[in-house]
């Protein structure tokens, strides 16, 4: 067991976190830095404002969160106006609870927060043995979330008054016995039903059209054939290799990093050790422990009186399965390799030393360290190339704040001209032929990931861009990246010649024809099989629901599950679009098993859905209520 928890280190931490990571999530930073007068307006609740800058930060943090959370998601997931979207429903949700607590005055009194604050994990742990709590420890974790105890509770009490809001309505949910039959019932239902489909691609090769009518499709039709709004572009990029290439390090100073920082250059000291493990973890009982310290006593006797019998002793006595075999071999380690109580007394000793009797949460440890491996100290020139590059990294990151500011203030100042910049921080001019005000994955776009950004391509295509041939204000695309760009000539959005178009035009014609034609051939099927049944020839019947569709289009599985039927069959028609028509013969209702132990799970999850679906339908009143305004998906990202 602690051999593989010496090889699975990284595993063991990760388990760890997903323990201990929860503890904290009530801590959080203390709200978001609000700037509620400065910015562009991207919602409002109650006449309240939330800004561009306050959902820029409040996204941050979030991803900040996420990314402490999963260390090895991929940040670029979270960088999108979807994901940002999400952060501002999240900002407009919690300014809701908190005006509709305040209008309904919803009070939290002290015995309540102290009730909350003793079930928070992280701080029942600060607890003394006398069940007091540790105020100094209190205070640190706090601060260490950029806290204190007073802003902590005030948030915390802010928490609880908001909770209260929907709680009344979730709670008050009654969930009876026959609105679950009915619901569940409703949801489960089997069908018979026959299915007559008719497809377009059965009417493509009868459709011959003129040449005049596939002009008149195209005058009717211009903007599904226009070239797209476009413009060649001259741009300029400040990021940190930019800057990090600017960067002239001396002689002293990279002398000075590699004598400060050798032993951090020389890599980590490495130990090997044996052991003897005897097992009894934390949870075991004082008496029974008692017991097995003692028998762990007298193999230390042992060992003392004989360390050349150690392996010997290993092989009969420990019960780490992983090392046992071996003598109790751990081989090489570094720090952070074993548990604490371990490590300090392996690093501790001195090569061929046994050590006393060590407690982790393992159990008991006899070692003894067989080996010291010292890393070879590296020598300067060796350390030369790395100790620049790390040097070079660090200081780009302080100068480019810096740079950062020039740079936005001379694009905006010298507006006519990109030229300056580039003069000034002997960056790059690069050009793109073809930018598309649409995003593209194609030519330029695909290469440079930025130029479908879209702040940029706003900035780019906005109309002093356009009129004025301006530069672009700088543009954050990405962490320590700046852009601006100008317009050196525009291309506005025009109707293809239709010679260019034709066959283009064609397809779309012949698509939207064919589909007409399917529509109307299953209505007439439809209108007269309901005059005479007997006359409907259509496939074998199957039986569907929403859960075994048979692969066939949600819609469809909707309108033969909603079709009114008693005594006799019905028909039903269903326009699929550009999969056609079908006609749907309802015959029956089947058995369904809905009540069955299978569905057990349903029907205890019932009450909760229906009090979330209760409380989304709150929370939407609220939002009327108080006026809620909030931006499109696009916009946010201007």
């Amino acid at each position: 067991m602690f051999d593989f928890v010496r090889q699975h280190t990284k595993i063991m931490q990760f388990l760890l976190f997903l323990l201990i990571f929860p503890s904290f999530v009530l801590f959080g930073i203390d709200g978001y830095n609000r700037f509620l007068d400065k910015g562009e307006v991207v919602a409002s609740v109650d006449g309240q404002k939330i800004t561009q800058p306050e959902l820029d930060n409040a996204h941050r943090n979030e991803v900040e969160r996420m990314k402490a959370s999963m260390p090895n998601v991929d940040s670029k997931m979270f960088d999108s106006p979807m994901a940002k979207l999400g952060t501002l429903e999240r900002l407009v949700r919690d300014r809701v609870m908190r005006v509709a607590a305040d209008r309904l005055n919803l009070q939290v009194s002290d015995q309540r927060l102290a009730s909350a604050l003793a079930q928070n994990p992280a701080i029942a742990s600060l607890r003394k043995p006398d069940g007091s709590l540790d105020i100094e420890k209190y205070k640190d974790l706090l601060a260490a979330q950029g806290m204190t105890p007073e802003s902590f509770e005030a948030q915390m009490r802010n928490d609880l008054a908001t909770q209260q809001v929907l709680l009344g309505v979730s709670n008050s949910v009654i969930n009876s016995a026959s609105l679950v039959e009915n619901t569940l019932n409703a949801y489960y239902e089997k069908r018979s039903v026959q299915i007559a489909k008719f497809t377009p691609s059965e009417f493509l090769s009868s459709i011959k059209p003129t040449t005049e009518e596939l002009n008149a499709y195209y005058q009717s039709h211009a903007a599904l054939f226009q070239s797209p709004e476009q413009a060649s572009i001259e741009y300029v990029v400040l990021d940190l290799p930019t800057i990090q290439k600017s960067i002239t390090l001396s002689e002293s100073d990279v002398r000075s990093y590699f004598e400060q920082n050798q032993s951090k250059l020389a890599g980590l000291e490495q130990r090997k050790a044996s052991h003897i493990l005897f097992n009894a973890p934390k949870e075991m009982p004082a008496a029974e422990k008692d017991k097995i310290k003692a028998k762990a006593l007298e193999v230390l006797a042992q060992v003392k009186k004989s360390p050349e019998q150690f392996a010997a002793l290993a092989k009969q006595h420990s019960q780490d399965p992983g090392s046992a075999s071996k003598g109790g071999d751990l081989d090489y380690f570094a720090r952070g390799a074993m548990v604490k109580p371990f490590e300090e007394a392996a690093f501790s000793m001195a090569k061929g030393q046994v050590s006393e009797l060590v407690e982790s949460d393992f159990g008991f440890h006899i070692i003894k360290l067989t080996d010291i491996k010292l890393p070879p100290s590296p020598s300067f020139e060796a350390s030369r190339a790395s100790i620049e590059s790390d040097l070079k990294k660090q200081q780009s990151q302080k100068k480019f704040a810096e740079v950062a500011e020039q740079f936005t203030n001379l694009v905006y100042e010298q507006s006519d001209s990109l030229k300056p910049v580039v003069d000034k921080f002997k960056l790059n001019l690069g050009t793109v032929e073809s930018l598309y005000k649409m995003p593209s994955t194609v030519g330029a776009s695909a290469q440079l990931p930025w130029l479908q950004n879209p702040k940029f391509l706003s900035a780019v295509f906005s109309a002093d861009s356009i009129e004025k041939k301006h530069n672009t204000e700088a543009i954050e695309v990405a962490p320590n990246t700046l852009v601006a760009a100008r317009i050196r000539e525009y291309r506005p959005a025009k109707t293809k010649d239709f010679a260019l178009v034709k066959e283009q035009v064609e397809q779309f014609y012949k698509r939207e024809k064919s589909e007409s034609l399917a529509k109307k051939q299953g209505e007439e099927k439809l209108s007269t099989w309901k005059a005479n049944p007997e006359s409907a020839s259509m496939p074998a019947a199957v039986v569907i629901s929403r859960e075994k569709s048979k692969d066939l289009s949600p819609k469809l599985i909707e309108a033969a599950l909603r079709a009114p039927i008693k005594d006799a069959a019905v028909f039903t028609g269903v326009d699929l679009g550009a999969e056609g028509y079908a006609v749907v013969k309802v015959l029956k209702v089947e058995p369904s098993d809905v009540f069955s132990s299978d569905r057990s799970r349903e029907k205890a999850q019932f009450g909760q859905w229906l009090a979330q679906t209760e409380s989304l339908a709150y929370y939407s009143y609220l939002k009327d209520q108080y006026k809620v305004t909030t931006k499109t998906l696009g916009a946010i990202e201007k």
